[in-house]
């Protein structure tokens, strides 16, 4: 008895082009994100008098939300700087989980290991940092 030569994925699963229009969809908003909230940083910052080689505060997560309603430039420019590194970190999470979706064993190690690395670099810089 032979066995069949395809097996029909779960209902649930996403087909492989699902999954790559949907990564492409993530990229796609996280970069226009990115663009418009360094856009309106710049645009506050020369607004207000700031040049842009004179520095700024340092990243401080927890002034970022008091920053962007207070329309200071610092809170626009570090979010978009925050969305341009989150992005691809998005895009490796979005593949783990679709990869999980269609059991692909492989492909979500891979993932996974490349989200430990992300983290581990993101640890290590704040350490260094601070």
């Amino acid at each position: 008895m032979t066995r069949p030569a395809h097996v029909p994925q779960d209902p649930a699963s996403p087909e492989p082009a699902d999954l790559d229009r949907s990564i492409a969809r993530l990229l796609t908003v996280g970069t226009y994100a990115s663009i418009a909230l360094l856009v309106m940083g710049v645009a506050l910052m020369l607004g207000t008098g700031i040049a842009p080689r004179s520095g700024g505060p340092r990243f401080d997560p927890q002034s970022l939300v008091s920053d962007l309603v207070a329309l200071r430039p610092a809170g626009f420019l570090w979010l978009g700087l925050v969305a341009v590194v989150a992005t691809p970190a998005a895009r490796v999470v979005a593949s783990l989980v679709g990869y999980s979706r269609r059991g692909e064993r492989d492909m979500m190690l891979i993932a996974g290991l490349i989200l430990v690395v992300i983290g581990l670099s993101v640890t290590l810089a704040t350490v260094l940092e601070g």
